[in-house]
């Protein structure tokens, strides 16, 4: 099958199934956005939405999370693991955005990743849920299904992306992230992949080259 066909057919299917899907990261502005996803590295949407429920009301601003006590900021994002680095990068991060951009969260890339502990996962999910530029987010979800589904083979996030970008319409950049998010938690599941319940079958390289295995 050609590379075209595929992608055509995945995103066709991820369509029917998924439609639209919004961010999973709750918030309200640019800024908390930013802070979550920086939170959500090495830990769960679900885990960092019970975070930030209580952390936004705590820390109101940019300003507030600029000022915060690292010691105590420590405490409160402590569940998220990684806490001491998060912690320093999101007052760093919060500091760099009042001196260098007047409090407001930047839409271009390459300012978004001068910010401390922000990279172009975090950067991309700012851009593309908050300014609607289209962006390509590559995650744990992305990586892997994207390897299994033949797009890339790549293990480096930077060129999954570049790559992705090659193959993939400019309409489909912001969910292929989220719809490969829910495909990931619902039907290729990391460590149980439910290959013979998948929609994608037809499509997927790991499935027909696992099926051209068993039938040696």
């Amino acid at each position: 099958m050609e590379l075209k066909e595929r992608v055509e057919g995945v995103l066709g299917l991820f369509d029917e199934h998924y439609g639209p899907v919004k961010c999973y990261l709750t918030h309200e502005n640019p800024w908390q956005l930013l802070i979550a996803t920086m939170l959500s590295a090495q830990c769960t949407d679900d885990r960092v939405n019970m975070v930030t429920k209580d952390l936004f009301k705590k820390y109101t601003s940019v300003k507030a999370f600029a000022e915060a006590s690292l010691s105590e900021l420590e405490q409160d994002i402590r569940s998220t693991g990684f806490y001491h680095n998060k912690a320093k990068n999101i007052i760093a991060c919060c500091q760099q955005l009042l001196v260098e951009h007047g409090g407001e969260v930047p839409s271009d890339i390459e300012s978004l990743t001068k910010l401390a502990g922000v990279g172009r996962k975090t950067a991309n999910v700012v851009r593309g849920n908050i300014f609607g530029i289209e962006s390509i987010v590559v995650d744990t979800h992305v990586k892997r299904i994207s390897n299994m589904l033949g797009f890339t083979e790549s293990q480096d996030p930077v060129k999954i992306e570049f790559e992705l970008m090659e193959i993939l319409p400019k309409d489909h950049w912001i969910r292929y992230n989220t719809q490969a998010i829910a495909h990931g938690r619902k039907v290729c599941i990391a460590r149980r992949p439910q290959c013979g319940a998948c929609f994608l079958s037809g499509y997927c390289r790991h499935f027909e080259e696992s099926a051209a295995k068993n039938a040696k």
